[in-house]
């Protein structure tokens, strides 16, 4: 599996940050890339994501709920998925850290994906983050 890492600093108690990234259907609130969320029940949901030019469609399941710290799903059916967001008090405010990891089983397409996932899903976890603190501080 290839894994991506992406960290950011957003002025907010921890509290507050887990409040809203807890909201799963909201992501699609917070990046263009994500066109919607959808709540399958018991903390599942499927997600639609428009990226590398391709529509992606696929179900997680919330797997850990540890409020304020530590949110991690995985996926259930489509790309093979697992992700974590940690957050961390800081002087600051709330350092919020997501390690992402995926496995496509395709060769011509995971060479496609790997050369755009990092910077993507840097630019989305930036874009999430960034729609985050500007809901929590606007």
């Amino acid at each position: 599996m290839a894994t991506i890492e992406h960290s950011e600093i957003i002025k907010a108690s921890p509290e507050r940050v887990f409040d809203l990234l807890r909201r799963v259907e909201d992501f699609a609130d917070y990046s263009d890339l994500i066109h919607s969320i959808d709540s399958l029940g018991e903390n599942r949901y499927r997600w639609h994501v428009r990226a590398v030019g391709m529509d992606w469609a696929f179900d997680v399941a919330v797997t850990e709920i540890e409020p304020p710290h530590v949110l991690a799903w995985e996926s259930l059916e489509g790309v093979k998925n697992q992700g974590r967001y940690q957050l961390r008090e800081v002087p600051e405010g709330t350092e919020v850290a997501l390690t992402l990891q995926y496995d496509i089983r395709n060769r011509l397409m995971e060479k496609a994906v790997n050369k755009a996932a990092k910077p993507l899903v840097g630019k989305v976890s930036r874009q999430i983050l960034e729609r985050v603190e500007s809901r929590l501080n606007g």
